[in-house]
């Protein structure tokens, strides 16, 4: 290899690099905003609505692959036009309502921009698959520029994404074509999962219910806890609103 040759290939790793860190900063942003919410969920709140998060980057090989599928030029301007799921981000969540709940607070968000939502939750894939996609639009400030990258955000509970997890085991692992009676046993644990999605939302609104209705003088008022750190409220602030009363 010439030394031309050598210098066009560090140029070419160059601007890769460059181009997929944009994605991997858009996921670190992401991350940092719903371990914010997560927080303050489990700071003010009787739960925390998110279980827990997995981000996912496209490799380059991966990327050109999805490219050359859709028929489209290489160049970097055609992969951000055409392939919008270069970074992911998996959001599993307690209960069939906090996916809408978490959804919501992203969305109101003024630095996100939504450009796409796909509820296949309300309208579930034909195998069965449920979960809500966003596709987000996050600003990364790099030394020099501003990108806004592409994030594709999946919202599912924990039966939905234990379901789509052993489902893509399944068929990864099948190379042939699946039996129906194989693809209908798998729409049939779908709907069993959904089954138990909404029995649990409900045992989770009783609980809530009685929750409301049961004496909280046991409570501890006058002290708060951020980050493990517990703190005492002033006596002087419970002074005064001792005397309010």
């Amino acid at each position: 290899m010439s030394e031309r040759q050598i210098e066009q290939l560090k140029i070419m790793r160059n601007e890769i690099t460059r181009f997929l860190l944009t994605y991997k900063f858009a996921l670190d942003e992401m991350e940092t905003k719903i371990e914010i919410l997560k927080e303050e969920f489990e700071s003010l709140h009787d739960y925390c609505p998110i279980e827990h998060t997995k981000t996912r980057l496209k490799s380059p090989e991966s990327i050109m692959s999805k490219l050359y599928r859709k028929g489209a030029d290489f160049s970097f301007e055609s992969i951000r036009e055409t392939v919008k799921d270069i970074a992911g981000i998996r959001i599993t969540c307690s209960f069939l309502s906090d996916i809408y709940r978490v959804s919501d607070m992203l969305q109101k968000q003024n630095d996100l921009k939504v450009l796409e939502i796909k509820d296949y939750i309300k309208n579930p894939k034909p195998n069965g698959y449920k979960s809500l996609h966003l596709l987000i639009e996050v600003p990364v400030f790099m030394s020099d520029r501003v990108e806004q990258v592409c994030v594709e955000v999946q919202i599912r509970t924990i039966a939905m994404d234990f379901w789509a997890s052993l489902e893509h085991k399944i068929f990864y692992k099948y190379n042939q074509s699946v039996p129906e009676r194989l693809l209908q046993e798998l729409k049939d644990a779908a709907d069993t999962a959904d089954e138990l999605d909404h029995q649990m939302e409900r045992l989770m609104n009783e609980v809530q219910t009685i929750k409301h209705l049961q004496d909280h003088s046991t409570e501890d008022l006058t002290s708060i806890i951020i980050n493990n750190q517990k703190f005492s409220l002033p006596r002087a602030l419970i002074d005064v609103l001792g005397k309010q009363e």
